[in-house]
């Protein structure tokens, strides 16, 4: 099914309609920057105001029946139906970086149902469960994007990198979900050992190629003194035929600054006994929303 959705012309105004209740159509409730600034979307996938700022609108009741709709959820369509229809200026939310991602998402939030939310923690000295209260404006605050201008020089080759988009990280979300599914299949299916060994032994190769395609994925370009890659194919080539050390630097290198823009650990002080951890904070997005019912 497709939706239609208003978009606002820069500075979150609406364009002219000829609706009587158009007064009272939803308004912005929060303006957003990205923590990319909006470098690194493909041209045509995003409306960026002259002031760099996004208006993020409140969901509708059908934002909300897509986004407890299961199979929308796991194939990303819930997700990029939800940002397009909250963030109008986001014309492609499929090419959404993943350093963005997490902003939109928490904004959408805060738009919708305020900027409390409370979240199930158990504490590791004593086992008590409680709820921690978190303000999301915090976590926006700290929310930034890693500086993928830092290219990485390897022998006679430099590496230039780029985030995944939400395309990339839900396709490949999918291919490593159905791979461990049909490893866990075989495991227990009634064949025997030698024809479980040998399923077991393709998936996993499947799995590593699947790894590889999402580690070529993050290079944009590979320099050497007489060429400039970047064609996909010749990357990902070269991915699988590269030694096995230069290998692991593009990977640590990716690594780092993926995590350079991910979500940081909470700080919690348990109520019973004092003692202070971290707890990871993930956007969750089946019960991310889900927790402000």
């Amino acid at each position: 099914m497709t939706y239609k959705y208003s978009i606002y012309l820069p500075g979150g105004k609406m364009p002219k309609t000829n609706n009587p209740l158009a007064q009272f159509f939803r308004q912005p409730a929060i303006y957003i920057r990205l923590p990319s600034g909006g470098h690194g979307w493909p041209a045509g996938t995003l409306n960026l105001p002259p002031n760099g700022e996004l208006p993020v609108l409140p969901m509708t009741a059908i934002d909300e029946i897509t986004y407890r709709t299961p199979d929308a959820l796991f194939n990303g369509e819930a997700v990029v139906s939800v940002i397009q229809s909250c963030v109008p200026n986001i014309r492609d939310a499929w090419a959404v970086p993943v350093t963005d991602l997490d902003s939109i998402l928490v904004a959408i939030r805060i738009a919708s149902y305020g900027h409390a939310m409370e979240i199930d923690t158990a504490c590791p000295a004593c086992k008590e469960e409680a709820l921690f209260g978190l303000d999301l404006r915090t976590v926006m605050d700290r929310l930034k994007s890693a500086d993928y201008s830092k290219e990485l020089a390897v022998g006679d080759l430099t590496f230039y990198f780029r985030p995944l988009d939400y395309r990339q990280i839900t396709d490949n979300s999918l291919v490593q979900f159905e791979q461990q599914k049909s490893m866990q299949m075989v495991s227990d299916a009634d064949v025997s050992q030698q024809d479980k060994v040998s399923q077991l032994n393709r998936m996993m190769r499947q799995l590593i190629d699947a790894t590889v395609i999402v580690l070529a994925q993050s290079v944009m370009e590979i320099r050497s003194r007489d060429a400039h890659i970047t064609e996909f194919e010749h990357i990902l080539e070269y991915m699988n035929n590269c030694d096995r050390s230069v290998f692991a630097q593009i990977k640590d290198h990716a690594v780092a600054l993926r995590e350079a823009s991910e979500l940081k650990p909470l700080n919690i002080t348990c109520p019973s006994c004092q003692h202070k951890y971290e707890q990871a904070f993930t956007m969750d997005t089946a019960r991310f929303f889900e927790s402000a019912s």
